[in-house]
């Protein structure tokens, strides 16, 4: 996976040089979701030539509702973020996911 996809260091020259299956978008674009255009053209942008290139793409930072469905209706089949959970120790994980409800 390339991290952080959009920012610093994550040139696409990498998409060519090493072998990945996923990109994850910066969470800097995913905060200004959906009331910013520019966010919004950037994220379609990534999300189009990822697919185009056989990658799935995450989206990292998702805290809203808004900023989850803008990211299904765009096809990104990926995120993740405060929205679904918290950061958590190992032992909590299995717990939670435990107790998940399929779909979630």
């Amino acid at each position: 996976a390339i991290d952080d996809f959009g920012t610093g260091y994550s040139s696409l020259s990498y998409l060519r040089q090493f072998a990945i299956d996923r990109l994850k978008i910066d969470q800097s674009f995913v905060r200004n979701l959906p009331e910013n255009i520019d966010a919004k053209a950037i994220i379609c942008a990534i999300v189009a030539m990822g697919r185009s290139l056989g990658l799935r793409v995450m989206a990292e930072g998702v805290e809203t509702e808004a900023q989850a469905r803008f990211l299904q209706d765009i096809n990104c089949a990926e995120s993740q973020g405060y929205l679904y959970a918290s950061p958590m120790m190992p032992n909590d994980f299995e717990a939670w996911l435990k107790g998940r409800k399929p779909g979630f």
